[in-house]
């Protein structure tokens, strides 16, 4: 396998042009032992050697994504500066190109009035939408097909939040016949809607479940943390591009950008229909929060 070098070049231009917007500053260099830095890092180098070729077309595992070479270039980049989105102030340029990477990802589901930021990982942008959910609909049971990510269950205990599996049909999607007998039994505040599970890529049927939502009266939130890319592709089976095309009718979504979105990175993305759930996430941090009147992304979801 041959590895991309071919970025370093761009990469090192990108870094003498950034180094440019800072040099009306007192000159600092920073120390290290390069001697030593360079031995550890070969050292490992060779020590990655026992990985597998994840980045390689005949790697076939599914959830290692190569990133791209821009998105590396960039994320590399950045580490020169080493912002910090949860304030305006702590990442300026930064900030700004997080609300224009998240306006594009809500565009993919026909948003344009939301509330969404980007997180460490799905895990967490799950965890967010499930605890908007429940301050919703408050101790109310939130569902998820038995091939929804194991997470759910997980987030619901520490939440606290009462959880039930529904069962799936032979192409492994939500069972819509024991998600009604459940909505029937039980007091359900939100449905976990996946598009695309993480075992098999089965996607769930959602504009069943949007039809059940206009008598039952729950959330839906979608979890699309692997999936969410493939509203991109042009050769989905009617059925599965209608489940897409219905996004823009659930209450939430969360989409991981480090998986198909190619990033080198942990990286979710969580987004809200309505903008005004930000009230549940309301606070003030004035030590952090001091010179902007518009809504910081630590502010926000």
């Amino acid at each position: 396998m041959t590895i991309e070098t071919a970025s370093l070049g761009i990469l090192h231009k990108a870094v003498e042009k950034l180094a440019d917007g800072y040099r009306h500053l007192p000159a600092h260099h920073t120390e290290y032992d390069q001697q030593q830095a360079e031995e550890i890092l070969l050292q490992v180098a060779e020590k990655m050697w026992d990985n597998y070729p994840y980045p390689h077309p005949q790697y076939a595992g599914q959830m290692l994504k190569p990133p791209h070479p821009v998105a590396r270039m960039a994320y590399m980049l950045a580490t020169w500066i080493n912002p910090n989105n949860h304030a305006l102030d702590g990442g300026k340029a930064s900030s700004a190109m997080e609300k224009e990477a998240v306006a594009k990802i809500a565009t993919l589901y026909g948003w344009d009035n939301y509330l969404g930021h980007l997180t460490g990982g799905g895990t967490l942008a799950n965890l967010e939408a499930l605890w908007v959910a429940n301050h919703i609909h408050p101790g109310k049971t939130v569902l998820a097909s038995s091939q929804a990510h194991y997470t759910h269950s997980r987030i619901c205990g520490v939440l606290q939040i009462p959880f039930e599996s529904v069962a799936v049909d032979d192409q492994a999607r939500m069972d819509l016949n024991d998600l009604e007998a459940k909505l029937q039994q039980l007091d359900v505040g939100t449905v976990v809607v996946t598009l695309g599970t993480t075992g098999v890529g089965s996607v769930d049927p959602l504009p069943d479940i949007l039809r059940l939502q206009e008598t039952y009266g729950f959330r839906i939130h979608i979890d699309s943390a692997y999936g969410g890319y493939y509203t991109l592709a042009d050769n989905l089976t009617p059925q599965v591009r209608a489940a897409y095309d219905a996004i823009r009718q659930a209450d939430s979504v969360v989409v991981d950008p480090h998986k198909h979105g190619l990033q080198p990175y942990g990286c979710g993305c969580v987004l809200f229909r309505d903008p005004q759930v930000g009230r549940y996430y309301k606070h003030d941090s004035p030590y952090t929060y001091f010179s902007s009147d518009e809504l910081h992304l630590g502010n926000q979801p």
